[in-house]
């Protein structure tokens, strides 16, 4: 296949339907072979083991991982063995072995398991498998449904001995159950003794125990090691991380629910090690964080893949998921994201969905109250300083001052407040604590045939303004649900529904704290008298402007996604599984933005009715009203065939993974506006006038193909390698270029496998290295840049005075157009030791980006009248490091913690773009990080006339300006002059420290983020046009007081530092943050029973409680330069959690 099909729609239906018709005849010719296959297998079993006589095998197996102790048996037999790992518990095992028969030896290794061992392959292997029931041990059961039999026992920490009180003890499949007491002992009254307990403690790894006829029952948990997986999600699978070869990281959802946040892209701030956030808003409804994987590494789109349980580019993305409803989220980082292709040059984020399990129905409810506060407000000038800086640019003019030194006092003191304000703005906007609530339900559980997880949700949140029309809402339903068809078929079908809500003010929030900003504090924002004051101009007053007073901004957004799922083992060819899934996603969006005048008073100063000031409405902000409004719509559908081959022997271990994936999508957009209508009272579009009425809109259709493959090989899970690599097709390039493979390889070697080095050093307890390569592409441009763009145009007068419509060429075709392709190197390590208290990771990565798109703007003329089309052009190198440290401890039964420390550091630098000939070297943006700025080094404040005639300066410069760096010494300061400061807005180095504890029923989670390497650029709009932040106000230069540090007051843009980008202005936002901090009682298990709760958990949690940084004026992650913008949030949150 060469090219993409232009007929997506009849492409995706034959596609559909060839996958049922495989599923159906695949399971009507396997159903019969299925039976066949386990009696004949049974049989053969049989003979197998009465045909050879077994060794006898010595060993002394102490604290080792259940795996490593078979396959360490498996070894010194001289056998073969052949295991599901996901079958195998996580956990370790001692066992002393004297003249034993292996496969007695390997029972007794799988007691309590749920697992049995026998003989294949004549013997040479041993086939662990799950022990299945017989018929008639089930109908035994049955006759003896009566009867009652009683067990005792005792529950003990399997590292001290120490006895555990409040173990959760359950009968499996049954709500039946009981608690240990003080001592850790229990007794239960079971329906007889072949049945499984289940044994469950906060801190400790679950464990089901079979009854097996006893009437008392030693139990030994062993402790829940934080932050480790034994299963790491990768694309289109899981890998055991002991043989994972790529570099991926990943977190829980549990931890994720430890940040009372509505949107989950802040949860994952400073967790995972190469993951960048920056969260530049707190505006509800639209407060996600940037993420970027390692850095920025092209000059285009640097935002990752986001793959939701197996679908790429989900609508709605990751950031408003319930945490509850996350299992987890992995993390591809390097080469191994070469398995999306085209889409994961910028990193691969996979998030998995929790699933129901086989038990009784468990019932989660959990609900929070959160109190939220901007992080951080910028402080403004008092009306006296400010008043006084107004006099000063007035002087400086060569005028006179305006305000006398008596108003400016009345002012300090504030004797009268209808004449003498000093108003904050900021106070008078934002309320002291805005209010978020969350309400979470979920229903899970299941049989051996049908298991289910389904959640209902809801949220609300309102903003920071007085009477705030800024209010967010969400509501979400989720059923994943799993069902065996037969023995070898399973069926998986996912349905989620969300809608978002967002309401607003018919001004953004960047406008409204324009006004904010600008708010002059010797002018009321509201009358003593409680009515709303003057405008700063064109009725902006955002004490009002915040409100419903001016009309609604209604965004309306609804969500519903399915995943239909099949998987088929193949009974004929063991280790043969055959997948695909098919998923359908609609999405709908209407906005409606009815704007309104909205009334402000004011007063002359001199005019006064009954003894008061006599203040004057008038109506203000729009003319009149008027209506804008949007809607869309877009469907996706995907639909994969993906077959994957496990084959085990002996010492090698072979996997082969095929797949196929076509993903078809489309959307549809109008929007139209009305004004001049006939009443205020009616909001709709019929009813506005005929003049100026606009109507637009835009559709557009799209496909990607691909097919893809991995390959993994190990030999005793000691030497390791993997092979990826997809062919893709994107409809964004043109005929004959749409396709591109993307490969990548990767290779590790655990030596703590290696007998020398066991022999050499007990230090380790895993010690792995690796390394990969690769190539990933980015497609991620404007659509159908190889087709020339039209526009059209009005207003043309022609004869007669004719007004006629044109057309004209808006841009120019690039024919050639094709991938930006990822070369990307990663090598790393990971090492576990001291009893794997402590764990190590850490790994290099250096990249380079090539053929990137980006237009020829320098080199080309802008009298051209084209907007030229991206062409491969560009090439960027990136590198740096990641990796994280973690200790884990249990000091006693009762308490435990880990610590986990990650750190990161990314860099990048510009190896060509198109670049304008003739720059200065310290100005070329070739050899420098992306998104760098030119600014004028400042190095002081000219004091006198006399310092000014002897130092290089700009024209009119007098005491108090800015020195500028004279860099090419040629005396004169102009533009030449300025530097390339290689910092931006996205901080070089991040990481966090996570400390988690527990200790009895409490639970603590703490966790400090940090970033550094990054700037801000402050630049208000101060001066006649607004206020001025109080850092400059109150170290300004003055004849008495002539800073050395800050220069003298100015107005707006007028002098020549501060409408020139210059360092003064430049500060450093390095930060640590106390980011989240969570602390949690659980109530003793025996009262919890008694309530009928199987959990009762209080607890109070924290987001952005603490910052510690130098920029101190604003949010050290704040966008703007000029601080208009909604604040990031400070929360304080309280919670419920029940389950039962």
């Amino acid at each position: 296949m060469n090219e993409l099909s232009k007929d997506t729609n009849s492409g995706s239906v034959f596609m559909l339907v060839c996958i049922v018709m495989l599923f159906a005849g695949v399971s009507m010719i396997l159903s019969p072979i299925t039976s066949n296959a386990q009696t004949i297998g049974s049989e053969y079993l049989v003979s197998l083991q009465n045909d050879f006589e077994e060794d006898l095998l010595t060993a002394d197996l102490k604290d080792m991982k259940l795996t490593d102790a078979l396959e360490y048996i498996a070894e010194q037999a001289n056998l073969g063995i052949s295991y599901n790992s996901n079958l195998i518990p996580d956990g370790s095992a001692s066992l002393v072995i004297q003249e034993m028969p292996v496969l007695e030896a390997v029972n007794i290794l799988l007691e309590g398991t749920g697992l049995s061992a026998h003989y294949i392959s004549n013997g040479s292997v041993i086939s662990i498998q799950e022990i299945k029931t017989p018929l008639n041990s089930i109908s035994a059961m049955n006759l003896d449904v009566d009867r009652q039999e009683t067990v005792s026992g005792t529950v003990v920490d399997v590292n001290t001995g120490e006895s555990l009180p409040g173990v959760n003890i359950l009968i499996m499949g049954t709500e039946t159950g009981t608690a240990t007491d003080t001592d850790g002992n229990f007794t239960l009254t079971v329906p007889s003794l072949q049945e499984i307990l289940v044994f469950t403690y906060i801190g400790y790894q679950r464990q089901e125990v079979p009854i097996d006829g006893r009437s008392e029952i030693h139990v030994e948990l062993q402790m829940q090691i934080f932050g480790t997986e034994e299963l790491v999600v990768v694309g289109y699978g899981t890998r055991a991380r002991e043989t994972l070869t790529g570099s991926v990281t990943s977190i829980s959802g549990e931890r994720l629910q430890q940040a009372p946040v509505t949107n989950i892209s802040n949860s994952i701030s400073g967790q995972l090690p190469g993951v960048v956030t920056v969260n530049t808003s707190g505006e509800p409804g639209a407060d996600g964080a940037m993420i970027r994987i390692r850095g920025e590494h092209t000059l285009g789109d640097n935002s990752p893949l986001v793959v939701i349980d197996g679908v790429p580019n989900r609508s709605g993305g990751l950031e408003r998921l319930n945490p509850r409803d996350i299992e987890n989220i992995s993390v591809l980082k390097d080469a191994s994201a070469a398995i999306y292709g085209a889409q994961a040059a910028n990193g691969v984020i996979l998030i998995t969905t929790k699933r129901g399990q086989v038990g009784a129905t468990q019932f989660n409810v959990d609900f929070n109250q959160g109190f939220n506060q901007p992080t951080r407000v910028p402080e403004m000038a008092d009306a006296a300083t400010y008043l006084e800086m107004l006099n000063e640019i007035s002087l400086y003019r060569g005028n006179a001052a305006p305000y006398s030194q008596e108003r400016i006092e009345n002012h300090r003191q504030g004797t009268d407040p209808w004449l003498y304000p000093d108003t904050d703005w900021f106070a008078e906007t934002l309320k002291p604590v805005s209010h978020q609530s969350r309400a979470d339900m979920s229903v899970s559980g299941g049989s051996e045939s049908v298991q289910y997880y389904v959640s209902f949700g809801g949220l609300t949140e309102d903003g920071f303004y007085h009477n705030s029309a800024t209010r967010y809402n969400q509501y979400q339903f989720r059923s994943n649900i799993d069902g065996r068809i037969t023995d070898n078929v399973t069926l998986g079908f996912d349905v989620t529904g969300r809608f978002e809500d967002r309401n607003y003010p018919t001004r953004s929030s960047g406008d409204i704290f324009r006004m904010v900003m600008r708010g002059k504090p010797h002018l009321p924002a509201y009358w003593p008298n409680g009515l709303p004051g003057p405008d700063i101009e064109y009725g902006d007053n955002p004490v009002v402007v915040g409100t419903p007073e001016t009309g609604y901004n209604n965004d309306e957004r609804y969500y519903f996604q399915s995943n239909l799922s099949v998987n088929i083992e193949v009974p004929a060819v063991p280790g043969l599984s055959v997948r695909s899934n098919i998923a359908y996603d609609r999405n709908f969006r209407e906005q409606s933005v009815w704007q309104t005048p909205w009334t402000l008073y004011t007063w002359d100063y001199e005019t006064y009715e009954n003894g008061e000031p006599a203040l004057e409405g008038s109506s203000r902000g729009y003319a009149e009203p008027r209506l804008f409004q949007e809607r869309g719509s877009g469907q996706d559908i995907m639909v994969n065939l993906v077959a994957n081959y496990q084959l085990d022997l002996q010492d090698h271990s072979f996997g082969v993974l095929l797949g196929t994936e076509r993903q078809t999508f489309n959307n549809s957009y109008m929007n139209a506006f009305r004004r001049y209508f006939a009443s205020d009272q009616i909001d709709q579009l019929f009813a506005g006038g005929d003049d100026e009425l606009t109507n637009t809109g835009s559709a557009s259709e799209g496909i990607r193909q691909n097919y893809f493959t991995r390959f993994n090989y190990d030999y005793q899970a000691k030497y390791l390698f993997e092979f990826v690599g997809r062919y893709d097709g994107s409809y964004i390039f043109p005929e004959g270029q749409r396709f591109g493979f993307f490969p990548a390889a990767s290779v590790g070697w655990r030596l703590t496998q290696e007998n020398w080095f066991r022999e050499m050093t007990g230090f380790f307890d895993e010690l792995k290295l690796r390394a990969s390569w690769g190539q990933t592409g980015n497609d991620r441009i404007d659509e159908f840049q190889y087709l020339a763009t039209f526009g059209f145009g009005s207003g043309y007068v022609f004869d007669n005075n004719v007004i006629v419509n044109s057309i004209h060429p808006t841009r120019s075709p690039n024919e050639n157009v094709t991938w930006e392709v990822a070369n990307q190197f990663d090598v790393g390590f990971e090492a576990e030791f001291l009893n794997n208290r402590f764990s190590i990771e850490l790994d290099y990565f250096n990249y380079l980006r090539e053929d990137i798109l980006w237009f020829r703007n320098a080199s080309v003329p802008m009298t051209s009248g084209f907007s030229l089309p991206r062409e491969n052009i560009g090439e960027v190198s990136s590198y740096g490091f990641d990796g994280s440290i973690t200790y884990r401890n249990q000091v006693s039964g009762s308490f435990m913690f880990d610590i986990r420390l990650n750190a990161s550091y990314a860099t990048n630098e510009i190896n060509f773009w198109d670049e304008a000939p003739g720059a200065p070297e310290w100005q070329r943006s070739t050899g420098s990080p992306m998104n760098t700025s030119l600014y004028y080094n400042a190095i002081g404040i000219f004091q006198d006339e006399e310092e000014i005639a002897n130092t290089p300066s700009w024209e009119g410069a007098r005491p108090g300006d800015i020195i500028f760096e004279d860099v090419n010494g040629d005396g004169v300061i102009d533009g030449r002059d300025r530097i390339r400061i290689d910092k931006n807005h996205l901080p070089k180095w991040n990481g966090g420290l996570n400390i988690n504890a527990v200790y009895r029923n409490f639970d603590l989670s703490v966790l400090f983020q940090g970033a550094a390497g990054a700037v801000h650029y402050l630049n208000t709009e101060s001066g006649e046009i607004g206020n001025f932040l109080a850092e400059f106000a109150e170290n300004r230069w003055t004849e008495d007081n002539p800073s050395t540090t800050h220069p003298r007051t100015w107005n707006r843009g007028d002098e020549y530092w501060s409408s020139n980008a210059n360092t003064y202005f430049l500060r450093n936002t390095d930060y640590v943050r106390l980011k989240n901090l969570e602390i949690g009682y659980n109530l003793p298990q025996d009262v919890s029973n008694r309530l009928g709760l199987q959990r009762f958990r209080v607890y109070a949690n924290g987001f952005n409680l603490l910052t510690w940084d130098s920029l101190n004026v604003m949010d050290p992650e704040a966008a703007s330069s000029s601080g208009q913008y909604y604040p990031q949030k400070r929360v304080f949150n309280l919670g419920v959690s029940l389950t039962f």
